[in-house]
This record gives structure tokens, sequence and C-alpha cells, in this order.
């Protein structure tokens, strides 16, 4: 583990995890598979038994993971839809991690994605000078993980346009990618699947043609059902990308996040939490993601610009970052959900003052 990277994959991070599980491991392995689905299910969600403890990553129904999971086993590919911030890409990587031991072979779907990020291209200097031969061709992730019987992931697929979406159907339903400039093909060996990941509020953008959708197996992850489930994931993967000096703070900030994610949380369902009270929900997102990103920025300003602890008036500024995006639009929401809401409740008394303050100076 290289200890200056800022980011390691889940394989590198959750080494001794996997390498564990594998010892106790005694159940039947699909063909290239380093872990059984169960134990696969468990480095995901956790497990505590014989000994064994593995920490949970994801939060969530273990019901969901074991469908996923279960989808691989078979021929069929993998579709995680969910709205911004449910944990789709991070579920994808623990998946490949977990099962073939290599997260990185990834095409991030754009709209500039073009078929050599899903087939194959060519260098093109040795491509003039050579002419067509294997030396010539550079391998996309998909077709690299075909040869190695590996899990290849797709993020974001319903931003690759569609003509270029339609040319993974032979791939997932005959498993081979043809070459013609070669005049062969490239068969997948067992092991080798796809896990694509799609947002559900880009429907529209590029929607999956029928005979594409059909080649999945869809698995819909959810928000986190209640708060307190809410707050443990922001805490928890703050803590995890920044470190020990993270740790102290956020432990002792536990009433200002859950401040935080119940005003998140009622924005989003445009409604209290006791259901009382109707709410207009502002152009953001608001997810689970986005309050990661808010209690970060909280941190790093606590940290560097302050004395270490979460100030309303801190709280107030990334707050005000994260909800309003349209400025016309959600500073009416904000400002009627700060005096119809916030200004009602005792405990919400310094950050109500703080908001309205910086709501001022915008």
């Amino acid at each position: 583990m290289l200890p200056n990277v800022l980011r390691q994959r889940a394989e590198i991070q959750y080494q001794q995890e996997l390498e564990a599980l594998a010892k106790a491991d005694t159940k039947s392995r699909p063909d290239n598979w380093r872990l059984s689905p169960r134990a696969v299910v468990d480095f995901v969600i956790g497990a505590k038994r014989d000994g064994l403890e593995i920490s949970p990553k994801y939060v969530g129904s273990r019901q969901l993971i074991e469908v996923a999971v279960a989808t691989l086993v078979t021929d069929r590919a993998l579709l995680l839809v969910g709205t911004p911030g449910t944990a789709k890409t991070w579920v994808s990587e623990l998946l490949a991690a977990a099962i073939c031991g290599d997260s990185s072979l990834l095409v991030q779907g754009t709209a500039g994605t073009d078929e050599s990020a899903v087939r194959y291209g060519w260098n093109y200097a040795r491509l003039i000078a050579e002419g067509p031969k294997p030396e010539s061709m550079v391998a996309s992730p998909v077709l690299r993980a075909m040869e190695s019987g590996k899990i290849a992931r797709l993020e974001e697929i319903t931003r690759i346009p569609g003509e270029i979406q339609d040319s993974l159907i032979t791939t997932l339903s005959e498993k081979v990618i043809s070459i013609p400039e070669l005049g062969s093909e490239v068969a997948a060996i067992r092991g080798f699947n796809v896990i694509a990941t799609a947002n559900d509020r880009d429907k529209g953008v590029h929607d999956l043609s029928h005979a594409l959708r059909r080649r999945f197996n869809t698995v819909h992850l959810p928000l986190p059902a209640t708060l307190e489930e809410e707050v443990k994931i922001v805490s928890d993967r703050v803590i995890e990308r920044n470190g020990p000096v993270a740790e102290k703070t956020i432990l002792g900030s536990e009433g200002e996040i859950n401040r935080i994610l119940l005003i998140f949380r009622e924005l989003r369902e445009g409604k209290t939490a006791d259901g009382k009270v109707k709410l207009k929900s502002p152009s953001a997102t608001l997810s689970t993601a986005e309050a990661i990103g808010v209690v970060e920025s909280s941190l790093a300003m606590a940290t560097h610009f302050g004395d270490g602890t979460f100030t309303p008036t801190i709280l107030a500024q990334a707050l005000y970052g994260s909800i309003v995006r349209d400025q016309s639009q959600d500073s009416t929401i904000w400002l009627e959900y700060l005096e119809t809401v916030m200004k009602t409740r005792t405990a919400f008394g310094k950050l109500y003052t703080a908001c309205i303050e910086d709501l001022k100076n915008h």
C-alpha cells in the first residue's frame, strides 16, 4: 500500500480483510472467483463470526447485495440504479474487488465515450507503420476483462451515446468481441461479467435500448431508510477518507451532523420529519454524497481556519453552497425552510441565526 496515494482501490485498502475471508472461506467458488458468493456479500455488508471480523462497507439491505452477487454468478450483467449518492459506484468497486481482486477495469461513461472505450482501439502510429496486427490494437477495459475472466465496470452507462451502448449487446449476449481487421475474435474467459451503474435522475439522457436492458438484471439501491443510518454512513465515510485527524472532530459533532442530515432529508422528501409541514424541494440533489461533501467542507474550514470544531457559521456556509444551486429559485426555498421549520426548533437556534446571516451576505 502506497502511503501517499490520495485514494487506494478497495482491493488494496481492504487487502487484509480479503485475505482473511479467502482463508476462512469453505464454500464453493464460481470459476475465477477469489471468494464464494456468500463471502463476497460478507465483505460488502460486514460479518462477525468464528473470530473473523469484517467491517461493513455498505450500510443497507443484505438481500439487495445478495441479489447483485447472485446475478454475477449467472451470465447476466448487473445494472445498479439509484439517485446520486446511493453508493452505486462504491458497491460496484467493492464487488469487483472481492470477486476478482481488480476493480480497475473501468469505463467512465460520458457524452464523449466512443466505441474504443468499450471494444478496442488502435495505436495509430504502429497501425500506419505495421498495419493491423495484435500489437497495434489497444484493448478496452471490457476486452481486458474478457481475456482475464474478470469484472468490467461501466460507470454512468446512460451518459454513453446510444449507438455506443448497443455495441455492448453482442459482448453481453455472445460473450465475444469480433475484430474484423484481424479476422479474429476474443472470447470471454469464465468469470467475466459487467457491472454498470445508472443515475435514475438522468432518464432520457441516453436511455438503454430494450435489447440492451434485457441483458442486465437491475438492482435499485435506495437512499438510507432512516436518519440514524444516513448519519452513520456520512460519519464513517468522512473518517475513512480523512483519517484519524477527522475522527475527533466528527465524533464530537454528532449533533451537528444529525441536524445537517435532517435538513437534507426534509428538503429532499418535501416534508418535515413528522409529516406535518409540506416543503418545496430545491434543484440540488441533496444526496448522501452531497451531505458527505458538506461535512468534509466544514471539516476543512474548522481544521485550517478555525479551532477544530464545527461552528454554526461554518455549517451555514457549507449548507448554502450545497442547497442553493439556482440562485433565483433555491434561495427562496432555503429562506422559506429557515423561517417555517428551522426557526421553530430550539436546538437549531444558533444554526438558524447563522444561516439567515449567511443568506443575507449572498
